[in-house]
């Protein structure tokens, strides 16, 4: 960055973050806890308690359950996500409403101020949005603050801070870039979260070994799926069974489908039990009832919005489509980044789709339209249409639906996020034409 004057808005800050830096991600912590040791960051706790997520899916899902849950028991929070949908303010929540432009623009200049004094430091985008929000969580301390790690572990700027409670999600490939393909590393580096002596929640059956080594090798205190922590049924009237922080039992039972994977749902009870708070199980049921996470398995209508964009999430995926036929075609609208497996995401989805609409993006990473119909093709899908863009894509699909049909829209952060801004403006249009038409 350079020493002019500092931009007023959010977007002027957000793009000049964007070209402060010759790469996007850059793994490791020195620099991050440089800067964070300057802010008083590392000084005291962050929050009464401090649940950070790692995982290669399910991260969101999580954190979102372990918000409604904590906030229905009446208890403060703070929680730092990424990447957003629509604004950059999703990013941060406090007591579940988004941070506003002041207080985020306030830890940008907290941060930038910090990295300056003494020998400069350089920090990435989301570096420095993370140390922004962190700041911004530290002004007051909540009672619980959530951290979701954006890529890895082990050397992501989340972990700069010392948990109370590290939770693991899954395990699968992604990332390959920074994270290579071998499942033992990328383990490895997702349990860089777990702290010695604290909880370690795994939140799935089938997480490589490497995971139980590093904690092993901590001292951390393993809580497992199926060993420590259970959960019976599926969809409506499901049932949880775990342990709280001194080891006593706990169960909850006819628990309502949150419409997100009950796995996560189970592993963010457990993880806020071993805060020590009391779960009631009338407040965990109605948290869980009316748990909200855009762009997960969100139902616009016949639309489906889902942010999967690996094997492992369009697995799921497929699987929940199946489990709920329609009387007429599933189509899916797919767009992809370049560095992504768009052929293992095919085969995944390719069990639950009967046409697809392939959608180009823009950027450095962009995968075009082309590209992804050619998948398909030799493939032998039935490729509808190619968009250039995932708002194009949605408009031409929306024209030729029939009633019964439905569309998946998923492959990127960036595919929902513009198809949900489309289905917005669309709505917003439709409603003024009516009022235009009422109008005496």
């Amino acid at each position: 960055m350079c020493d002019a004057a500092l931009p007023i808005s959010l977007d002027a800050w957000l793009a000049r973050l964007e070209a402060a830096h010759p790469v996007g991600i850059e793994l490791g912590l020195e620099r991050v806890a440089e800067v964070a040791r300057r802010m008083g960051l590392l000084e005291a706790p962050l929050a009464g308690r401090v649940i950070t997520v790692a995982g290669t899916n399910g991260k969101g899902s999580t954190v979102a359950m372990l918000e409604a849950l904590a906030r229905a028991h009446g208890v403060s929070t703070a929680a730092y996500t990424s990447p957003h949908l629509l604004r950059y303010n999703e990013r941060l929540r406090l007591d579940g409403k988004e941070a506003d432009d002041a207080l985020l623009i306030a830890g940008f200049e907290a941060v930038e101020a910090a990295r300056l004094d003494g020998e400069p430091v350089s920090l990435t985008y989301f570096e420095v949005g993370t140390l922004g929000a962190l700041w911004a969580i530290a002004r007051r301390p909540p009672d619980l603050a959530i951290l979701e790690v954006g890529l890895g572990g082990r050397l992501d700027a989340v972990n700069v801070i010392d948990s109370d409670v590290a939770v693991v999600t899954t395990v699968a490939r992604d990332h390959a870039a920074f994270l290579g393909d071998d499942l033992e590393g990328i383990g490895r580096e997702k349990a860089g979260i777990l702290r010695a002596g604290r909880p370690a929640v795994l939140g799935s059956t089938t997480l490589p070994a490497s995971v139980r080594a590093v904690a092993s090798e901590l001292g951390a205190r393993v809580v497992a799926l199926d060993e420590a922590f259970w959960r019976q049924g599926d969809g409506e009237g499901w049932s949880w069974a775990g342990q709280g922080g001194a080891g006593e039992s706990l169960t909850l039972a006819g628990l309502p489908d949150p419409g997100l994977p009950l796995d996560n749902a189970a592993t963010a009870l457990q993880a806020l039990a071993l805060t020590g708070l009391p779960l009631d199980p009338d407040t965990c049921h109605r948290a869980l009832a009316r748990v909200e996470l855009p762009g997960r398995m969100q139902w616009l209508g016949r639309w489906c919005l889902d942010v999967g964009h690996n094997p492992h999430a369009a697995t799921y995926l497929a699987e929940r489509l199946l489990a709920r036929p329609c009387a007429g075609r599933t189509i899916a609208l797919l767009g992809m980044l370049g560095d992504k497996n768009a052929d293992g995401v095919m085969t995944a989805l390719a069990p639950a789709v009967d046409a697809w609409v392939a959608v180009g993006l823009t950027g450095e990473r962009a995968r075009t339209a082309d590209d992804l119909a050619e998948r398909l093709v030799a493939r032998g899908e039935d490729v509808w249409h190619r968009a250039a863009s995932p708002a194009e894509g949605a408009s031409w699909l929306a024209a030729r639906l029939a009633p019964e049909d439905r569309v998946l829209v998923c492959g990127s952060f960036f595919t929902v996020g513009e198809v949900l801004a489309w289905w917005q403006s669309s709505a917003q249009t439709e409603a003024d034409e009516t009022a235009i038409e009422g109008a005496p």
